[in-house]
């Protein structure tokens, strides 16, 4: 044998033995939430590697929640049958997210663009009474 074949020989056996060691990773112990995962839990699911993971978790930053597993299908390389291989790991569940209360608005029942700017009647009435009698 020479030296190329035994080279050869020797990186085929390791592609035998340790390729597989990794395509088969153990799955998590519970469904994985699409919503909330980090990159490094959704590398847990069989079928998201690294660059798969990293996907997703910008996808979210740029147009929000999951609605459902098969919106993954929007992530170029993710497909219908990866999708179905990795379904049952993973769920989307909405996040409680706690937002600002908005400022309340007023309502106005006049739409006059001056109608904003006059106080209502009774503040108005009550600066009136409070002023003092001008002197002749």
């Amino acid at each position: 044998m020479t030296w190329r074949s035994s080279t050869l020989a020797v990186s085929l056996v390791l592609c035998l033995v340790v390729v597989p060691s990794f395509a088969n990773k153990k799955p998590p112990a519970a469904p994985i939430n699409l919503n909330t995962a980090t990159s490094a839990q959704l590398q847990q699911v069989p079928g998201i590697g690294p660059a798969t993971a990293d996907k997703i978790v910008q996808f979210r930053k740029s147009y929000g929640l999951f609605k459902g597993v098969d919106d993954l299908r929007a992530i170029r390389g993710i497909g219908p049958k990866r999708i179905e291989k990795m379904r049952k790991y993973l769920v989307v569940a909405k996040t409680s997210v706690t937002k600002a209360p908005a400022p309340a608005k007023k309502a106005s029942t006049n739409s006059s663009p001056t109608a904003a700017k006059k106080p209502p009647p009774s503040v108005a009435k009550a600066a009136a009474d409070t002023q003092e009698p001008e002197e002749p």
